[in-house]
């Protein structure tokens, strides 16, 4: 089948102006980095969305799920087949404690808006810079708090496009780690359950943590995030740290001076340069301290 075909067919479901043809991902990801996609679709609704995924398993059509694209390397090649992207599945709705929101809803506006009605719970992460959808596939977490703990259900596509309502247990949440990384769901949508709080403890929280992760992350420069997982007793920034990398790297691609978890897109850095510095950072700990790095970030595409 050609990319000619799948837009034809996918037409049946999807609008001609949310299909878009090889479409440079740079734009879609925190890195700024990556090639193009063959075919990049926007679904409006979960049924289209649903419809896309039962026609790429039917049809034997790669499929990728793009997400924020905040911790996604995309190689300079590209992704061939489809790439998915739920950027106008955002619906954010509170009803009481209960927040229910889409997959494509940015985590940092559910935490504005959960904010704004007097809840806590999800204070820890008002800075994750990524959606509902990739928080709830890694168990996003930070400063203490993490999805597994405010998250009730979460509604998820399977392989073949059918529609799955699972519960927090089912979800099987734990450091990184869910059923739907593990079995290759898409997330539709996730309802949390928060409780009433303080307004002015809220407001002091977010605001206290918005300047830790301001004055100690590198957000003036594109990055896929935290690149490297926590190694059991151990601290990743601090091992890299201490194998003195900070603002090594390759290309246009640099450890960050500001923070050694994070690696940056420094300088028009292509992708490769991201994942050789990657490489590169891994050998090197592995030398000095006999520690595997496991990456945090996902790499797609070909080279």
């Amino acid at each position: 089948m050609t990319i000619q075909q799948w837009e034809n067919d996918l037409l049946q479901w999807i609008p001609s102006t949310n299909i878009k043809i090889n479409e440079t991902l740079k734009k879609y990801t925190m890195t700024k980095l990556g090639g193009k996609a063959d075919i990049l679709v926007l679904p409006n609704t979960e049924e289209q969305a649903a419809a896309v995924v039962k026609y790429a398993y039917e049809n034997n059509v790669p499929l990728l799920m793009l997400g924020n694209g905040s911790n996604m390397v995309v190689r300079d090649g590209g992704v061939r087949g489809i790439v998915l992207h739920f950027a106008l599945l955002d619906e954010i709705r509170i009803e009481g404690n209960t927040v229910y929101a889409q997959s494509g809803a940015l985590i940092k506006e559910v935490s504005k808006q959960v904010a704004a009605k007097s809840l806590t719970g999800f204070e820890f992460a008002c800075g994750i810079p990524g959606s509902i959808g990739g928080a709830m596939a890694m168990n996003a977490g930070a400063y203490g708090g993490e999805v597994k703990d405010i998250v009730t259900s979460c509604r998820v596509l399977t392989p073949e496009g059918k529609i799955l309502e699972l519960n927090n247990e089912q979800l099987e949440l734990s450091y990184r780690k869910s059923i739907i990384a593990k079995k290759g769901y898409l997330v539709l949508s996730a309802t949390f359950q928060l409780a009433q709080g303080d307004q002015q403890q809220i407001d002091e929280k977010i605001a206290d943590l918005t300047f830790q992760r301001e004055s100690k992350q590198p957000l003036e420069y594109p990055s896929a995030g935290s690149v490297f997982k926590r190694p059991p007793g151990y601290f990743a920034g601090k091992l890299i740290q201490d194998s003195e990398l900070q603002g090594k790297g390759v290309g246009g691609a640099e450890v960050s001076t500001k923070h050694a978890g994070f690696i940056v897109n420094k300088n028009n850095a292509t992708a490769k340069d991201y994942i050789d510095t990657i490489q590169m950072v891994q050998r090197v700990v592995k030398e000095k301290f006999d520690i595997d790095l496991e990456m945090e970030v996902k790499i797609v595409g070909e080279d």
